[in-house]
């Protein structure tokens, strides 16, 4: 488990840990139960930091389609 805290604005790479650490417990026969709380602290902080990071993406999606509105109704 990396000891670094999640990169906020990289929700690709946050995305792709999560499915990693989805598929590390898939493969376990036996769970490994202290490696398994790591990994799954480790997914709820990038639970959270993805959330954050796509509700910053949605803001900036409709701050565009404000824009591309009010030029559209200049024009006219």
């Amino acid at each position: 488990m990396t000891k670094e805290k999640p990169d906020i604005k990289n929700l690709s790479d946050n995305l792709k840990r999560l499915s990693e650490i989805t598929k590390w417990f898939e493969n376990q026969e036996e769970i490994d139960i202290e490696e398994g709380l790591k990994k799954v602290k480790e997914a709820a902080a990038l639970i959270k930091v993805s959330r954050e990071r796509l509700k910053g993406i949605e803001n900036e999606f409709e701050e565009i389609k404000k824009e591309v509105s009010f030029g559209e109704e200049s024009d006219k």
